[in-house]
């Protein structure tokens, strides 16, 4: 039975399994209600490990038969509770015979074996396998795998499994089977199964050694085209490993299938990775600019798991951050070579900063390697992989390219074949290196965002600068006390005229323009000489550590930055941070008008600036979003914020109009659709335009926005008029709304776009109209790409009405998740985190905040997954 109250799982607790599991040979026999799994496993007791008894995990099962090499065991024999079973007086080595009967079409919890679309489908991590079978369902037991899967022909004609097809047939009674095996040893969570009426997409690649590899993309029956952009991500992908971390595939056949209903984004199953068809398919009338992208970034990450996840894996899941936060700094390399570095790495840093910096700052901040949990499945969050990866690129920062080259070789090689811990990656590069990375490893044992405070002081005579730089991490739950951290700062000189300026680092043979320094002290000074002119600081060049990072450097030399720095990143930097401190006096009854009209000028300049792309002016244009702006006013005041950002919105495309105008004019596309980068940023400064002009609202902005929508030939620029339209208000925007909706209302993914697009409105009826679309035919809960659509894009991208004072947005928000809790607890749980920011707001939204968490977790029924994160986020 299960206890009341959970138990938490803790790192210190870890110990190797008993027996390994070396070989498993499965038997599906599918059903949508009753479909059978038989299993032969091969156990071994591991050497100095204790014997005589073997747990299994196994949830939802409805056992059918026990046998231990052949002989049915006794009752006595075994034990059957509800976390698994019990197997007792067994021998040092044996094959365990086990057939379960589950229901896929009752699996709502999309955790196991499920149905999505008529298609059985799979979902194992972290911890779905043990709705599929009995077994040791953790990650460091790894196993190879023979999947025999029957079915019925006419209604599942694809069988497919993970590794490579060895035998198919058919059998009586109008079934088939397929047989797959799998020659690489993995854990139990990337096994994948997918069966049903699916139609496929095929290409070739080969590798750097001349191996041709199938390529196969399954996709819902009409829609193999729109899997055409996925295929040649992944083409490009493959290409892009083996040239930058030499790897190749190592499988026969590679495969990607698509399914309508999935809690994750994909998942990086060996050889048949199952994605959300949100992330595989696009065409340019269906999907964004920003689709497209997601697709090319997030092929990439899953194909890239099957060296940094599957080859090599986490020896349990404290160590996720080995496999996800790696693999996304290789995906995210991968978009930079793509889509361009500084325009790429922008978007990152926005990201991080929308995502992590508020984890890092609430009551569910944990370290990038936590060390205790009650739901792993909780623990998929912005810290373990954009934090992660940001770990990862200090480190690369701080040995260099060549050295982080010959470390992730040492690791691959030392590791290939393994489950490893946070202490075996850092180890590699120790190892390669000869350096002592014991400080380093703080990063992923220390829960926070450092801030790094810097001040400049130049002396004419010597022409040196001293840079003084202090750190402090602000306490998080269950760390009261922090460590130094080494913060590795990119830093660079210009003059007042914008120009760069060489100089001589500490220790250095050579004046250079950039250099990396080390903050590893609470307080740390730095001389810089050579410094012919009074400088002008440039730090935190391309954003070298996950850190707030704040000067004394008045204001003019932000505007010499925003219009000369040579590090794009910086320049975007200094222009954020002056719309942030703009925004934020206005916010608390300091409005600097002289400011706001001087910024809006500098934005004019960099606008005009030919040496820039549309895809970096895009980005300028947008100021600092509401979410990051809250992380910096102590009590935040979500109205106060939001009517701050629109009135400098406002007052520059008051002072920019005509210019404005004429570049929305002149953005039009000179020829067909391409999703290349060159194509998507001339595409997001004209929306951008159109959305700051929006800002106004003027009768001639609502006549330009709806020309603009009438005038789309494809699914960026019209929901870049819609967003606009949405904006503004009124009958234009309804109409529209009502049109999109009747072209689109059969595709499911555009329409969660309209949902999405609702969701996001400043309108005084924003609630209302939520609630309203929450009783829509077209919405539905079990969907989670559709309730994300909705709720999450609310509760997380609308915090000016999600905010309101009545609460009503708040018990919106509660509402559903104890709903979708009844049936998905693991997607109900990812709804929580607005809720627990409580602390940063006024007092009176914190207590009814706090309110609808207590009324929470005094619901009857409540799944462990919400209980951890309401309780933590309750918590004072």
């Amino acid at each position: 039975m299960r206890t009341d109250t959970p138990q938490p799982v803790r790192l210190a607790d870890y110990r190797p399994t008993a027996y390994a599991a070396d070989e498993v040979e499965l038997t599906f026999r599918l059903h949508p209600t009753a479909t059978r799994v038989l299993a032969r496993l091969h156990l071994r007791r591991q050497e100095g490990q204790p014997g005589g008894t073997v747990f299994l995990n196994g949830e939802r099962l409805k056992p059918i038969s026990f046998a231990i090499d052949g002989e049915p065991l006794s009752d006595a024999g075994f034990t059957i509770t509800d976390e698994g079973l019990t197997l007792h007086d067994v021998p040092d080595d044996f094959v365990l015979e086990t057939e379960v009967e589950i229901d896929p079409q009752g699996n709502t919890a999309l955790e196991g074996l499920y149905i999505s679309g008529g298609r059985f489908c799979t979902q194992c991590e972290a911890e779905g396998f043990r709705k599929i079978t009995w077994f040791l369902d953790r990650p460091d037991v790894l196993t190879r795998y023979t999947v025999r899967i029957e079915a019925e022909t006419a209604a599942y004609p694809h069988l497919l499994s993970n590794g490579n097809l060895v035998e198919r047939g058919e059998m009586d009674g109008g079934r088939h089977y397929a047989v797959w095996r799998d020659p690489f040893p993995k854990p139990c969570y990337l096994f994948a199964l997918v069966a049903g009426q699916l139609d496929v997409l095929s290409d070739s690649f080969t590798t750097m050694s001349g191996r041709n590899i199938d390529l196969r993309v399954y996709v819902d029956p009409g829609q193999a085209e729109r899997a055409t952009y996925a295929m040649d991500a992944l083409k490009r992908s493959m290409k892009w490993d083996e040239e930058t971390y030499g790897r190749e595939y190592d499988l026969d056949l590679f495969m990607i299938v698509a399914v309508r209903d999935f809690n994750f984004g994909a998942m990086e199953n060996k050889g048949l990775n199952i994605f959300n068809s949100s992330l595989l398919l696009a065409d340019p009338s269906t999907a964004t600019d920003v689709d497209y992208e997601r697709i090319e970034s997030v092929v990439a990450h899953e194909y890239f798991h099957n060296w940094t996840g599957n080859r090599i894996t986490c020896r349990d899941w404290f160590q996720l951050c080995v496999k996800e936060g790696l693999t996304v700094f290789r995906d995210q390399g991968f978009s930079a070579d793509m889509r361009g570095a500084a325009v790429q790495r922008i978007k990152d840093v926005k990201a991080l900063r929308a995502r992590q910096f508020p984890e890092d700052q609430g009551p569910l901040a944990h370290p990038a390697r936590p060390t205790t949990y009650f739901k792993i499945d909780n623990f998929y969050t912005a810290t373990v992989y954009e934090k992660g990866s940001e770990i990862i690129r200090m480190l690369r920062t701080l040995l260099g390219p060549e050295d982080f080259r010959r470390g992730m070789d040492h690791y691959f090689e030392k590791f290939d074949g393994h489950a490893v811990t946070v202490e075996d990656f850092v180890g590699a590069f120790a190892e390669t290196t000869g350096r002592d990375l014991s400080k380093f490893f703080r990063w992923y044992a220390q829960a926070g965002t450092p801030e790094v405070h810097l001040e400049v002081d130049y002396d004419p005579e010597a022409k040196a600068v001293d840079l003084r730089l202090t750190q402090t991490t602000p306490p998080t739950p269950g760390q009261p006390d922090k460590d130094c951290l080494p913060v590795p700062i990119k830093i660079g000189l210009l003059d007042e005229e914008g120009r760069p300026q060489s100089f001589m680092p500490p220790g250095a043979d050579a004046p250079v323009q950039d250099y990396v320094l080390v903050l590893e002290s609470a307080d740390q000074t730095v001389r810089l000489t050579g410094v012919e002119r009074p400088p002008v600081v440039s730090p935190g060049r391309g954003f070298s550590a996950p850190i707030v990072l704040s000067t004394d450097a008045p204001d003019e030399h932000r505007f010499v930055r925003l219009a000369s720095d040579p590090d794009l990143f910086a320049r975007w930097e200094a222009g954020q941070n002056l719309a942030r401190d703009l925004i934020l006096a206005r916010a608390e009854g300091r409005a600097d008008l002289e400011g706001e009209a001087r910024y809006a000028a500098a934005v004019g300049r960099a606008l005009a600036d030919q040496s820039s792309n549309e895809a970096f002016k895009a980005l300028l244009l947008s100021p600092p979003i509401e979410q990051d702006l809250s992380l910096c006013m102590s009590p935040a005041d979500p109205a106060a914020l939001h009517d701050a950002r629109e009135t400098l919105r406002a007052t520059i495309a008051t002072q920019l109009r005509a210019e404005l105008e004429r570049l929305h004019d002149g953005l039009t596309d000179p020829g067909p659709f391409s999703p290349d980068a060159a194509g998507a940023g001339r595409r997001s400064l004209r929306n951008g335009l159109l959305d700051l002009l929006a800002s106004v609202g003027l009768p001639e902005d609502i006549e330009r926005a709806r020309a603009h929508y009438d005038a789309s030939t494809n699914m960026t620029d019209a929901m870049g008029a819609m967003n606009a339209l949405v904006q503004i208000g009124g009958l234009a925007c309804e109409t529209v709304l009502n049109d999109f909706y009747e072209r689109w209302k059969d595709e499911p993914l555009v329409v969660d776009k309209w949902f999405a697009v609702q969701a996001r409105t400043s309108a005084p009826d924003a609630i209302a109209r939520v609630q309203k679309l929450a009783s829509h035919p077209a919405f539905d809960a079990k969907n989670p790409n559709r309730l994300r659509a909705l709720v999450q894009t609310f509760a997380s991208g609308n915090p000016y009405r999600f905010h309101d004072p009545s609460g009503a947005g708040y018990r919106f928000l509660a509402d559903q998740i104890l709903a979708v809790d009844a049936f998905n607890p693991m997607t109900a749980a990812r709804l929580v985190e607005p809720l627990g920011g409580w602390r940063r707001y006024r007092p009176e939204l914190g207590a009814l905040m706090r309110g609808e968490l207590a009324r929470i977790l005094a619901h009857p029924g409540l799944s462990p997954n919400v209980r951890e994160l309401a309780s933590k986020a309750l918590e004072t």
